[in-house]
């Protein structure tokens, strides 16, 4: 079809006398398909990315400590057009089919799903075409915060279960990055823990049923509906919690990130920068 294309022009320019240039349908990548979007929405989803998603899937998009996945070639996150793919995997979470690492569910309102979500592709929309010569790496001063509020901050929300004389002894010193200080607090990682340390991910579930026997393990979904498990021989269960047998009569969970999550829907930036510094204090 070009061939012929191609050949009719070259006659109609040949009779008119007139060069005539054929040209190609330009070509089209997915990271360019959208307009740039609301600014102010924008810099609004990234205060929230950072806060929510960073550790995961990292400043860049490229995927974070945490183990998330790379962002920038995500097929799903290619396909959204404002939160409606994206909002779904926040808000319920995600197990990878094939292992790694378990996304846990945010309870995000929509308006929040958006705004993280118009970020994400603001970032897509300007990635650099494969081939180009990588950016030079950028410091960032993250020591910015207030270390006495961050004190004060930390003692009325951290103080039950971290001490600074305790687990957090002399952290400053054992974290001198700033980055990584602040992404093992606000995640709840232990300290210069490898982000797989099962000590501060697995969610332990306990079944207990109306005849008095239990089932422990390691949780693999637990909602309204159904708890699944491995137990620690490596066995699956899955229960129905309104119809098996026998019965259900209570179900335990224990997070150890239950209260980090807490933590996430009350933290802002000034909170996070201001912990930062208090934590990086401690020598």
């Amino acid at each position: 079809m070009r061939i012929l294309l191609a050949t009719l022009l070259a006659i109609a320019s040949a009779a008119s006398g007139t060069a005539v240039a054929a040209q190609a349908p330009p070509a089209t990548f997915p990271a360019q398909q959208r307009k740039p979007g609301d600014v102010t929405l924008i810099a609004r989803g990234n205060s929230l990315y950072g806060l929510y998603c960073r550790a995961c899937h990292g400043a860049d998009l490229r995927g974070g400590d945490m183990g998330g996945p790379n962002l920038l070639r995500s097929q799903l996150v290619l396909n959204d057009q404002a939160g409606e793919a994206i909002g779904p995997v926040v808000r319920t979470g995600r197990t990878p089919p094939a292992g790694g690492t378990a996304m846990p569910p945010l309870p995000l309102p929509d308006e929040d799903v958006k705004a993280v979500a118009e970020y994400i592709h603001s970032v897509v929309f300007t990635a650099q075409p494969q081939g180009a010569p990588p950016a030079a790496a950028v410091e960032l001063n993250l020591l910015v915060g207030n270390a006495k509020s961050g004190e004060s901050f930390f003692k009325a929300e951290c103080a039950a279960c971290h001490s600074p004389g305790g687990d957090l002894a002399g952290i400053g010193t054992r974290l001198t990055n700033i980055e990584q200080l602040q992404n093992s607090w606000v995640t709840g990682r232990r300290a210069g823990a490898p982000a797989s340390d099962p000590a501060r991910r697995t969610i332990r579930v306990t079944v207990k049923f109306v005849d008095g026997s239990t089932v422990t393990g390691n949780a693999m979904r637990v909602d309204d509906f159904v708890v699944s498990l491995t137990t620690d021989a490596g066995e699956y269960r899955s229960y129905t919690r309104r119809a098996s047998t026998p019965a259900i009569a209570a179900v335990e969970v224990k997070d150890p990130l239950a209260q980090h999550r807490v933590l996430w829907t009350k933290l802002r930036d000034k909170n996070m920068h201001d912990v930062t510094a208090y934590l990086a204090s401690l020598k």
